[in-house]
């Protein structure tokens, strides 16, 4: 009998530390969302690091932005690292989601971008202009537009500024509003277009060296990693924007965008 007990009880030993085992690697695991650059790049840069820590980091990518806060607020990911912060204050208060920043990492530069024309100048009456359509960003590529000269903004238009506050356009500028990701896909179509740096990078396009026109150092746009309100002091979020706030990303920015694409504010 006592064999047997024994026997049992390592049974529930063995049985025991599975379970916590699993439960461990439950809590220790990150599923992340990004885009995939320069996001999703910097994500996968880090694995091992976190790893080093007992944190398995799962990287998963979207291509659009409203898919990841929907899939962070429904609890499909422990976080997500594609947007700034203007953007993520907008979707919260328009679908009455909870998602908080848990810390800042990069910037990058919005511009104006040309096939067709190589300087503002160059840009003539009736051009047509691609911007992105969702409220934020378009309100920040107006901004862009204005600083260029090329329109007027009424007083007091801010960041969700819309076409409707131009009040002054002398080159009868015609603007597209097109979703952000399909933005370097229509470039050789419209005269210029305002596109986003996590879209323009892997399109091949520079801000510092492509740009006609490029947002200034101060910009507010800087992007996040968002996870749901609560979650922001959770130890694994914390490592995970350690890890991001890293000499080994630093260096890597330096290294792989050295016209400007993307800055970090850390």
């Amino acid at each position: 009998m006592k064999k047997i007990a024994a026997i049992v009880l390592v049974s529930l030993i063995v049985v025991s530390s599975i379970f916590a085992a699993g439960s461990k690697e439950s809590v220790n695991t990150l599923t992340v969302g990004a885009t995939p650059e320069p996001h999703a790049v910097f994500l996968n840069l880090i694995v091992d690091d976190l790893a080093a820590e007992g944190i398995t980091l799962k990287v998963v990518e979207f291509t659009d932005y409203v898919t990841p806060n929907k899939a962070l607020e429904d609890g499909q990911i422990d976080a997500n690292f594609f947007q700034h912060i203007p953007y993520l204050e907008s979707f919260n208060e328009e679908q009455g989601y909870h998602l908080v920043n848990a810390g800042g990492i990069h910037i990058e530069p919005i511009a104006l971008y040309s096939r067709k024309h190589s300087s503002l100048n160059a840009i003539g009456q009736d051009a047509t202009i691609a911007i992105p359509n969702d409220p934020t960003n378009g309100g920040r590529a107006l901004l862009l537009l204005q600083s260029a000269g090329l329109i007027t903004l009424k007083d007091g238009a801010g960041i969700t500024a819309t076409v409707f506050d131009v009040v002054d356009n002398p080159k009868a500028i015609k603007f597209h509003e097109i979703e952000a990701a399909s933005l370097p896909r229509v470039l050789d179509d419209v005269d210029a277009a305002v596109i986003n740096g996590n879209y323009a990078i892997p399109a091949g396009l520079k801000a510092n060296q492509d740009g006609l026109a490029v947002e200034g150092a101060d910009s507010p746009y800087v992007n996040v990693v968002a996870v749901k309100q609560g979650s922001e002091n959770d130890p694994a979020i914390a490592a995970l924007v350690k890890a991001l706030q890293s000499k080994e990303i630093k260096d890597y920015v330096a290294e792989n965008y050295p016209n400007g694409e993307v800055v970090v504010v850390f």
